[in-house]
């Protein structure tokens, strides 16, 4: 069964072009040009995810998702703006948003970040994940290469998943920290790179990649 998935923008153009591309990744796509439009299908039980843009004339994505988690506290929701500003991504998190692009951005760029989202969301309790060779249990925390465990630390398996629920997404180590450290961390950001190395040595297999100046990034 197809997942469907709400758009809320009034750049008709890019309504259109994201449309496009999400219903090429097998999404169907339910698409709305303004607040009122969509606030009437806030409730709608079909709809598995939300992708919002925050200026919506007179009201805004932030009054919409108020809507939606009213009826569904659960759906996911990505919001997308212009203003590339930190005081907008606290809100949208506040609000209980799961991701945040700024425009101008790539719709592939999109289309991943929603597909690792629906993931994510949706995976079966019982679908043991496979990458790059290894099968891990997320609900069990564990690794097995073939009938071999690997045994990994608190916070090198969460790392593991940080990457393994983001494939394709590049993560600064200042993110990197925020989401597995979370933000009561206080010590030097060394320790990101020194969890990766021994993950790697445990995991040698893993196509974690380097991306120099900037971090690190699970898949091509």
């Amino acid at each position: 069964m197809k997942k469907t998935i709400g758009i809320v923008e009034d750049e008709k153009d890019l309504n259109e072009l994201v449309k496009r591309y999400l219903e090429k990744e097998g999404y169907e796509v339910k698409s709305y040009l303004d607040f009122d439009e969509a606030s009437v299908h806030t409730a709608d039980e079909d709809i598995h995810l939300w992708i919002l843009d925050i200026m919506l004339g007179d009201k805004s994505g932030f009054d919409l998702i108020e809507e939606i988690r009213a009826n569904d506290p659960d759906v996911p929701v990505i919001f997308m703006s212009a203003r590339d500003k930190e005081f907008d991504r606290i809100i949208g998190l506040e609000k209980g948003s799961d991701d945040y692009i700024t425009k101008p951005f790539s719709p592939k760029e999109l289309v991943l970040r929603v597909n690792n989202i629906m993931r994510r969301t949706y995976r079966d309790t019982n679908q043991k994940l496979k990458v790059d060779g290894y099968e891990i249990d997320e609900m069990q925390r564990t690794v097995t290469d073939g009938t071999k465990m690997i045994e990994l630390t608190t916070k090198e398996f969460d790392l593991l998943m940080l990457f393994v629920n983001n494939r394709g997404i590049a993560f600064p180590r200042e993110q990197i920290l925020e989401k597995v450290w979370e933000e009561n961390y206080y010590g030097s950001d060394r320790v990101v790179d020194d969890t990766l190395r021994r993950l790697r040595r445990k995991m040698p297999d893993l196509t974690i990649h380097t991306i120099y100046g900037f971090g690190y990034r699970l898949g091509s």
